[in-house]
């Protein structure tokens, strides 16, 4: 192909796992704690989970700052809260150019290397689970990646412009932790719920050069991020009348453990940041009008970092996002509080 350059072979997850292996320890933790978040998705339990962290995260040490006192907040609430750490290391880029994540530049500042890409997220997810206890939510952007982290994910998302794909959708189908599939761009959530439909069932096809057949995910669920119109407009989807319309919708089509995670910023919040925990609150003020919504309504998704607003590359304010604008850490102890409260 004159167009590209095939530069190296990459390790295959097998490799890269066998080089940094997850202790029988940390698989146990990790294993417990899927057990505790996939029973708020089937409704054994009445708990709440919080997907919630920086835009990106891109730094180690600033990750592994915010996570600890994460945990450390987990203890606080543990009656009423499942708080899962927002560890997304790849970005998807409308145009295609500016900061793609970890996975691509481990330094912000220097150019893409894919090889030392793939050993930073690992290491990243592993010694956020090591240090603090709390396994870890990534995207799916790229479906054939999923492996190097399989092993280590409690909560898997699938983007607004990813939604669509159908090898997401079949990859999702036999992946074993909750998987949210956001409603696109375009608002349209037939397309989010015929995603989920696909997820849940079982199929076959080709993974990584191997014909595969999978269970069929039933915690597959479902993500409102709110979306644009024709104008470009955002437009919120997060309202009384907008949840119950998707509670009917789920339930005419059939689907298992009908599941809602209310992504607080996004188009929900005109990209607003501080408009996170109002949106919260409403929410979960509709859930005591309307038994449907509180049995839908899972949890959130919180775009939180240890300061407050954006960065562009270079600018070096530690635990500042370099992507899009997240809430402080003041509030975000604030914001949990309050959910836990409210639950």
């Amino acid at each position: 192909m004159k167009n590209m350059h095939f530069k190296r072979k990459l390790p295959v997850p097998k490799e890269i796992k066998e080089q940094y292996p997850l202790t029988a320890e940390l698989s146990r933790i990790k294993n417990e704690r899927d057990a505790i978040i996939a029973d708020v998705f089937t409704g054994a339990s009445e708990k709440k989970v919080l997907i919630i962290g920086p835009c990106s995260a891109d730094r180690e040490d600033a990750v592994l700052d915010y996570c600890g006192r994460l945990a450390r907040l987990q203890e606080k609430v543990a009656d009423k809260l499942i708080l899962i750490p927002r560890v997304y290391t790849n970005k998807p880029r409308t145009t295609g150019e500016g900061y793609k994540g970890l996975l691509h530049q481990p330094n912000p500042e220097k150019d893409a290397d894919m090889l030392e890409g793939v050993i930073a997220i690992r290491r990243l997810h592993t010694n956020v689970l090591a240090e603090t206890g709390l396994s870890t939510a990534d995207e799916m952007l790229y479906p054939d990646n999923y492996r190097y982290l399989s092993d280590l994910l409690a909560y898997v998302a699938v983007g607004a412009r990813s939604v669509e794909n159908q090898e997401h959708r079949l990859t999702a189908s036999g992946i074993a932790v909750p998987v949210g599939m956001k409603n696109p761009t375009s608002g349209d959530i037939s397309v989010m719920l015929n995603s989920i439909l696909a997820a849940q069932r079982q199929h076959t096809f080709i993974y990584r050069g191997w014909e595969v057949e999978t269970a069929g995910n039933e915690l597959a669920h479902a993500i409102l991020r709110g979306y644009v119109n024709r104008h470009g407009e955002a437009i919120p989807n997060y309202h009384f009348e907008e949840m119950e319309h998707l509670y009917n919708a789920y339930e005419a089509k059939g689907l298992d453990n009908i599941s809602l995670i209310v992504d607080a910023n996004h188009s929900n919040s005109a990209k607003k940041f501080w408009e996170q925990p109002r949106i919260c609150k409403e929410v979960l003020h509709s859930c005591r009008h309307s038994e449907n919504i509180q049995s839908m309504v899972k949890g959130f998704m919180i775009e939180s970092y240890l300061e407050e607003g954006s960065q562009k590359i270079g600018d070096g304010v530690y635990g500042k996002s370099i992507t899009d604008p997240c809430i402080g850490w003041t509030a975000t102890e604030r914001l949990v509080q309050d959910i836990a409260e409210l639950v």
